[in-house]
């Protein structure tokens, strides 16, 4: 009986140690989380432009904002944007920069953030440009719209030039209507983006 007592812990610890090296493998193997290049908002920039009923041209921007390109398979990629509501502004008018943030537009007390995510995408459309698809949200609607991307001016896009975008947005698809009287529904949106040198496109 002795014996069989020392026998029984050895057999667990055997057991123990073969389980371990069977799941060696499947733990080796397991993919690692998608990889992300943050995007230099020091040298890129968005903005939009929206014309008033009496065709004034106003030109808006998000001075402050933040957004990554994620790695979603090795030959493409997504962009995430979020930028905030609170400190948009309409450069040389600051009557409008208080409207656009208010409650008949981006309503920013409520509304923080307006957040972008790109469909998946390869590296040809960032050199020969294209259309890209996603889904935008403001004012927590989210609908899906389209950005043309232009074609690359240089070899590393996002790295050694901008990426230039820009897509058409109606605000009455995201009830931001109640400045009607004042400015038309047609808002044009403009993304000029870059990578730090060590990221990827």
């Amino acid at each position: 009986m002795a014996g069989l007592a020392t026998w029984q812990p050895r057999r667990s610890w055997w057991l123990v140690l073969l389980c371990m090296g069977s799941l060696a493998p499947a733990v080796a193997g397991t993919p690692e989380p998608p990889a992300t290049t943050e995007i230099d908002t020091a040298r890129s920039r968005i903005g939009f432009t929206l014309r008033t009923r009496w065709g004034q041209e106003l030109e808006g921007r998000f001075p402050q904002w933040r957004g990554v390109i994620e790695q979603v398979t090795p030959q493409r990629r997504r962009v995430r944007l979020q930028l905030p509501t609170s400190e948009v502004e309409i450069l040389e008018h600051p009557q409008y920069s208080r409207i656009t943030r208010g409650k008949g537009f981006f309503d920013a007390e409520h509304h923080p953030w307006v957040e972008f995510v790109s469909d998946p995408y390869d590296d040809a459309l960032l050199r020969e440009g294209g259309l890209l698809g996603g889904q935008l949200t403001i004012r927590g609607v989210r609908r899906r719209e389209v950005f043309s991307v232009e074609p690359s001016a240089c070899e590393r896009p996002t790295i050694e030039c901008d990426v230039v975008a820009t897509g058409v947005v109606y605000r009455s698809d995201y009830a931001m209507d109640r400045w009607a009287f004042a400015l038309a529904d047609r808002v044009v949106f403009a993304l000029h983006l870059r990578t730090r040198p060590s990221g990827a496109p």
